[in-house]
């Protein structure tokens, strides 16, 4: 390929990224800056929806309902001031600051004045995984906050807007921080309000990051100009604050990395190394702190002896669990390995075995009879829903075979008669000022053209056949009309 042709491909590539990846074409400044200041504001129908949501939010983690939670993200407010305030900084806007940070600081204090009330006043305060996830924010949820707020701030400048912005408040998780932090003040739990308080506090910086970043490069009318030194000394200050504000999270992060690969390596431990004879390995709980680590292995059977409690010690340095080193943080972890077991002398495993067979048995037979029982009540009513079929089907039979040998009979007495038809119809009649509905059984009739048209025999007809049917049927208050 010629120089010539390389240039030429270089250009049509470069023109088709910037085609594709231009997000200056389709914005609208103006009407952006003016539908962020309008959701600003905390008040009246903003304040209960951000309640409410709240406690949607404060349910669904009690209850440990995930789809709650994103339903209560879906319907919050919380967004509108966090992208005032990036907005503000972006375009110069004095007043737009400070409205935005008020607004920030109303939301904050109803939301926890709302979570907290709430844990308060529950009767379960069990710790679920969807409120212990907002304890222990790493620097992933930075990455999160920071690419959700681009695609927040990029969909709301469009002209024409999109749905993007739910899912931005359900992809960084606002409210659960908050909801969190109501929790931990409310149990006193306030390792729990730190933690998450400061995950809902890095979400925001750095969606107002993104936020302000976008603003500078689609380039938003500024309000007041700044001259270069001070937007310079401005810029580093900010730059510091970001750094102070990641620093705790990549600390968490790098703690959460070093706790994973301890676990790893002492699942593989237990796995390779702590089967003995005529001991049986019950169940072990691996503990991980940053000064001593512990191993708990929990044993019935033969006694561990003394060389396999050495042995297990031993074995610990080639898994790594010893001491866990890494280059850029030097961290040493002392690990432990600790057996439990009942006294040797006093275990009696044949006893021991009837006991945990007895309660296996016991246990088995419940869950025989319960399953047993809800597997009688579903076939007892399938066996009823059967019979109704049945009964319905065998109704229906029986109605057509009376009806054929109704038809044949009609026929034969009264020849003239073409077709007919049995059915029950609603007449409506005014009594006095009320209107009265009353269902009566007709006999449709349609003769054949030589008896409509003497209008005498049609009548007579009629007559005969609708004393015959009441006989037929034993029924008094068939009418016969013709058709």
């Amino acid at each position: 390929m010629s120089e010539q042709n390389t240039k030429s491909l270089i250009y049509v590539l470069r023109k088709l990224a910037i085609d594709t990846l231009s997000i200056r074409e389709g914005s609208d400044p103006e009407a952006t800056i003016e539908g962020i200041t309008k959701d600003i504001s905390f008040k009246g129908h903003a304040a209960w929806i951000l309640i409410f949501s709240i406690l949607i939010a404060s349910i669904g983690l009690n209850a440990n309902s995930t789809a709650t939670v994103i339903g209560a993200m879906l319907i919050s407010p919380l967004m509108g001031p966090i992208l005032g305030i990036g907005t503000a900084i972006g375009i110069h806007d004095v007043d737009m600051m400070r409205r935005a940070l008020k607004n920030l600081a109303i939301a904050v204090f109803i939301s926890l004045a709302t979570s907290t009330l709430y844990f308060a006043l529950t009767p379960l305060n069990l710790e679920q995984s969807e409120l212990l996830a907002r304890t222990k924010p790493t620097i992933l949820d930075v990455f999160v906050a920071f690419f959700g707020g681009f695609s927040g701030i990029i969909a709301g400048s469009r002209k024409e807007k999109s749905n993007v912005i739910p899912g931005v408040a359900i992809a960084t998780a606002l409210m659960p921080p908050l909801c969190t932090a109501g929790y931990g003040l409310a149990t006193g739990m306030y390792s729990y309000f730190f933690g998450a308080f400061y995950l809902f506090f890095i979400n925001s910086v750095f969606i107002t990051l993104s936020t302000y970043i976008v603003v500078k490069f689609l380039r938003f009318p500024v309000k007041t100009f700044i001259d270069r030194a001070r937007y310079r000394k401005y810029r580093s200050i900010l730059f510091a604050f970001l750094i102070i504000v990641v620093s705790p999270s990549a600390v968490i992060f790098f703690k959460v990395i070093q706790e994973t690969r301890f676990k790893i390596s002492a699942d593989a431990f237990i796995k390779d190394n702590t089967t003995f004879n005529e001991s049986e390995l019950l169940t072990s709980k691996v503990s991980y702190t940053d000064s001593l680590s512990v191993i708990d292995l929990y044993y019935m059977g033969k006694k561990i002896d003394e060389g396999q409690i050495v042995f297990l010690n031993e074995m610990i340095p080639r898994y790594g669990l010893s001491a866990t080193k890494d280059e850029m943080f030097p961290v040493t972890i002392k690990t432990e390995v600790r057996i439990h077991q009942e006294d040797g002398q006093d275990f009696d495993i044949d006893e021991k075995f009837a006991q945990y067979s007895n309660t296996l048995h016991v246990n088995l037979l419940k869950d025989i009879y319960t399953k047993n029982d809800e597997l009688i009540k579903d076939k007892d009513l399938k066996i009823k829903l059967l019979e109704k079929r049945i009964f319905n089907l065998t109704k229906e039979q029986e109605d057509t075979l009376h009806l054929d040998q109704i038809s044949k009979e009609l026929h034969f007495q009264f020849p003239q008669v073409k077709r007919f038809a049995i059915n029950d119809i609603t007449i409506q009649s005014w009594v006095g000022d009320s209107l009265v509905s009353e269902k009566s059984p007709v006999l449709l009739l349609e003769l054949d053209e030589k008896t409509k048209k003497k209008e005498k025999q049609s009548q007579e007809l009629t007559q005969r056949t609708q004393e015959w049917i009441r006989i037929r049927l034993n029924n008094e208050e068939i009418k016969a009309l013709v058709l």
